[in-house]
């Protein structure tokens, strides 16, 4: 299964409780964070939540 590393780039102090919510289930806290997650229907789900606060590469 394909894997994608997901960055958090922007803070999360003025975002929605779900966006706060979202980024802390795959793992993210503070910009700067790095999480390898598996590529599936659900992780892209939570990557267009918050979209504008990450950078995804393909590993």
């Amino acid at each position: 299964m394909a894997q994608v590393k997901v960055t958090l780039v922007k803070s999360l102090i003025a975002c929605k409780k779900n966006q706060i919510a979202t980024a802390k289930t795959l793992g993210l806290q503070r910009p700067g964070d790095v999480t390898v997650q598996n590529d599936d229907a659900v992780l892209q789900g939570k990557i267009k939540v918050i979209s504008h606060l990450v950078k995804v590469e393909t590993v």
